[in-house]
């Protein structure tokens, strides 16, 4: 995720249980772009063990290709294509997303990358755009340029995140291609991320907001494949893993203020499974101090015997994971696709 999963984050989430393989924020590609040294560094000062995936968003072939020499010189375990992204300031510059919109811009990145990459090379995208009508032939793109793994959210591009995710479309990929998939969406859970994989045959699942509210569940799932029981955190591992957070992105020449603000990127989604009004959301969003921040963080996670409470294994209904809507989420209608 943007602005989030940089190389911090990964060290953090590696400690409680890395995933089998990272995929990096993002690199932008244009005609100025250069390697964004803050991405760069989670390949090259990546320590869990775990291969890593560049992320490319953009659509000129030049710029591309250029990009990827510039990755191969890296330990990269490969390169990964963003079509998904639903941000409306991506997707009207025809990337990300956007790329939906046209399948023959599709194609034709697809096939620039898919010729400038000599090894791994792998997509993440969406159902569509506006709808799913073209979705076989999305999937006929994908066959056609022999991708090597497809990372499915089975969301339109217009969707956003509203509605749920549908994991039908995931079966259907899996039933037409060749190459591995992974199932994307909803995955709010270890046992939701098991109950997706046997519904769709799916070769894995992509996980990256449930890990940031709970960093164990990539531990947790291979512990329920192995018919084990799964970890069980509590309210005191949150605040452990909120302190080393802090921690591992603190930069003393960064000010406290902007630091407490980054937090809050992860907060947001932690905030989800601490308590069921929302109060915790409420607080942390308006603190300013790396004490007032944690004063909070104690409050709730850890005073009157709270820390030994299990922290649950799905969010509270009706909470959501955005700045400045502390109360419950307004109705959304279902996404249709025609």
């Amino acid at each position: 995720m943007q602005d989030v999963t940089s190389l911090p984050y990964m060290e953090v989430v590696a400690s409680c249980g890395p995933p089998d393989y990272f995929f990096t924020e993002y690199f932008r590609v244009h005609e100025h772009s250069r390697l964004e040294p803050h991405i760069l560094r989670s390949i090259t000062e990546n320590e869990s063990g775990r291969p890593v995936f560049a992320q490319l968003i953009g659509e000129r072939p030049d710029d591309l290709r250029r990009t990827v020499r510039d990755l191969l010189s890296h330990p990269v375990a490969g390169i990964d294509l963003n079509m998904g992204c639903p941000a409306p300031k991506v997707y009207k510059k025809n990337v990300g997303g956007g790329l939906l919109r046209d399948l023959a811009d599709a194609d034709r990145v697809i096939g620039v990358l898919r010729d400038a990459v000599p090894g791994f090379f792998s997509v993440k995208m969406r159902v569509g755009f506006e709808d799913d009508s073209r979705f076989d032939e999305l999937l006929g793109l994908i066959a056609k340029h022999e991708v090597d793994l497809l990372s499915l959210h089975t969301r339109l591009v217009r969707d956003g995140y509203r509605g749920s995710a549908r994991h039908d479309y995931g079966k259907r990929a899996v039933e037409s291609l060749s190459c591995p998939v992974l199932v994307n969406g909803d995955l709010s859970s270890a046992s939701r991320a098991l109950e997706v994989l046997e519904q769709t045959g799916a070769h894995g699942v992509m996980i990256g907001r449930a890990a940031i509210r709970n960093p164990w569940i990539f531990r947790q799932l291979r512990e329920l494949q192995a018919g084990l029981s799964p970890h069980r955190p509590t309210l005191a591992d949150v605040h452990r893993y909120l302190e080393q957070l802090y921690d591992a992105f603190n930069q003393p020449e960064v000010p406290e203020g902007k630091q407490v603000a980054r937090m809050k990127k992860f907060l947001n989604f932690v905030g989800l499974g601490v308590d069921e009004e929302g109060r915790f959301l409420h607080k942390v969003r308006r603190a300013k101090t790396r004490s007032e921040l944690f004063g909070i963080c104690s409050h709730h996670l850890l005073e009157k015997g709270r820390g030994e409470l299990p922290f649950p294994d799905e969010p509270f209904p009706g909470l959501v994971a955005r700045p400045n809507r502390e109360g419950p989420a307004q109705p959304v209608p279902d996404a249709t696709c025609s």
